[in-house]
């Protein structure tokens, strides 16, 4: 089963997908931005709102979708990624890749044992709400 994530700058979730494990991250990239349940601010001039993806985004069909839902891509692949980390500076998708570390801790989505996909997606979604409500402080 793959899972597809969207995260906030501090890599709390804000939106999920899931599809079966053949399927490309660009597959799911229409259903993980509709999931968003955090109700956005309209992007300006001033302030937009940019979209971090590797590699496995990179068509015209991403970018039009993103740049229809109010976001800048920023679609790395791999060889610049590369040049950017031989410069010092980190790749921007750290955030999403920490996130999947912070889920896969939770042994029950590590390894799928539902049969139902509903029972699968609320468990992910129980793990989003706890790694938010760790993020958040409120419990030290």
């Amino acid at each position: 089963m793959k899972r597809s994530v969207v995260t906030e700058g501090h890599g709390v979730p804000i939106g999920l997908a899931i599809d079966g494990a053949n399927r490309t991250d660009m597959k799911l990239a229409e259903a993980t931005l509709n999931s968003l349940v955090v109700q956005r601010p309209e992007p300006s001039i001033e302030q937009p709102q940019g979209m971090c993806l590797d590699a496995g985004y990179a068509y015209a069909v991403i970018e039009q979708l993103l740049t229809k839902l109010g976001f800048t891509p920023h679609i790395r692949s791999r060889g610049e990624e590369k040049q950017e980390q031989t410069e010092g500076k980190r790749p921007r998708r750290w955030v999403v890749e920490r996130t999947h570390s912070w889920m896969n801790r939770f042994r029950r989505i590590l390894v799928r044992w539902e049969k139902k996909a509903d029972n699968y997606l609320a468990f992910l979604h129980f793990a989003c709400g706890l790694i938010a409500l760790r993020a958040s402080g409120l419990f030290g």
